[in-house]
């Protein structure tokens, strides 16, 4: 038998992540110093792990309704009808919300659900690496819109340059992954404009929200400060899907939960699709998901800003790097006097055994690197300082 020959042009044209390839080379070298990865190093709150572990205790083992746990969309609900105005309650309710097997789950789903063959989705350039290749599962096209001449944020003007009869997405990725830039009020509020006129379904992918720093573009709820985000500029639920998860915010990326929320029309499409493909997130750890809404994050917040300005004042210095107000990574270019491209720059910081990854993983230019900061202190030090010397040239 020939499994080759069974095996689709649609999963062909899926390629590995570039950030598996660094993965494996950090297992090679296991003393070798990793910013490649945005995996939360500090411990999960202990709130959620008992409460993850009582559920187990008590039997809540067998599946939740489909869009998840009833408590969890409750609370969740609450706290967005606060944030965004958006009405989830009652038969007339506008707005709908459900569990996702993490923020990639959601994402899959509401491709599925939007996206058919020859349709388009505009991502950004530099984007996260699941992006186009959710349009590849679902026959579609991506098309990418550089971000680099706007200080890495999406702009409704150059969003508008790419709109075509077929497309029916765009997707908004603030605070971003890779680049850490967060959008402005003004971005968010120009991009639903242009999205509502052309009748475009607007994604935003907020999965690193809460970490949004106090320098930076926050702006101050009820829940404390986030990102500017177009949900809450909106007025209506009319055109925008809002994603967002706990994994990154409460360090249990492994658990993969994540939240849908939008017109209630789109949330019962995404809701039938997961029936059919997740059929619930893990539900003992929905519960811990449920705890986490009750933890105080900003602690973590803070060390992760002294992190950022930390690298900032080490590589600022020596290569152009965009300052960022959220998440935990950094985007830097290579300079130019090097004659290295990021591929190459990256290699050879792996020869001195500090990993990061390639700008090509997220873009098709291949100018920078990006490194994450979600590392303990004497790591990142490290790592830094033979950053900086090899930006320096030496």
């Amino acid at each position: 038998m020939s499994i080759e020959a069974l095996i689709t042009d649609r999963s062909r044209r899926v390629d590995w992540s570039g950030i598996r390839a660094v993965s494996a080379l950090a297992r090679e070298r296991p003393g070798a110093v990793n910013l490649s990865i945005g995996q939360p190093e500090f411990a999960i709150p202990e709130a959620c792990k008992r409460a993850a572990i009582s559920a187990i205790e008590h039997d809540q083992n067998g599946y939740t309704p489909n869009p998840g746990l009833e408590s969890l969309r409750g609370a969740l609900s609450q706290r967005l009808a606060r944030e965004t105005g958006w009405g989830f309650d009652g038969a007339g309710a506008e707005a709908g919300l459900m569990i996702t097997s993490g923020t990639s789950g959601g994402l899959l789903l509401a491709c599925m659900a939007v996206l058919g063959p020859g349709d388009e989705v505009i991502v950004p350039d530099p984007y996260f690496v699941m992006y186009p290749h959710l349009a590849t599962m679902c026959d579609a096209r991506a098309v990418t819109c550089s971000t680099y001449e706007t200080g890495f944020r999406l702009t409704a003007a150059s969003v508008e340059r790419l709109i075509t009869p077929r497309t029916k997405m765009v997707i908004l990725n603030s605070p971003g992954n890779p680049t850490g830039v967060v959008a402005t009020s003004g971005d968010c509020a120009e991009l639903l404009e242009l999205c509502r006129r052309k009748n475009i379904l607007l994604v935003s992918d907020e999965i690193y929200d809460e970490f949004t720093f106090s320098q930076g573009r926050t702006e101050r709820t009820a829940d404390g400060p986030r990102c500017p985000s177009p949900a809450r500029i909106a007025g209506s639920v009319s055109n925008v899907l809002l994603i967002r998860g706990f994994g990154k915010t409460y360090g249990f990326t492994g658990w993969r939960l994540g939240y849908a929320a939008g017109p209630k029309r789109l949330i019962e499409e995404l809701n039938k699709l997961q029936q059919y493909t997740f059929v619930c997130a893990p539900t003992p750890l929905q519960h811990g998901a449920l705890a986490a809404l009750n933890v105080d994050m900003s602690g973590v917040v803070a060390m992760y800003e002294r992190r950022r300005d930390l690298v900032m004042s080490t590589l600022g210095a020596v290569a152009e790097v965009v300052r960022p107000d959220g998440a935990y990574y950094a985007f830097v270019k290579v300079p130019e006097r090097l004659g290295m491209s990021g591929e190459a720059f990256f290699r050879a910081a792996a020869e001195r055994d500090v990993l990061v990854i390639p700008g090509s993983t997220f873009s098709g230019r291949d100018t920078h690197f990006r490194l994450s900061f979600a590392v303990r202190d004497e790591a990142l030090d490290r790592g830094l300082g033979v950053l900086a010397k090899m930006l320096r040239g030496q």
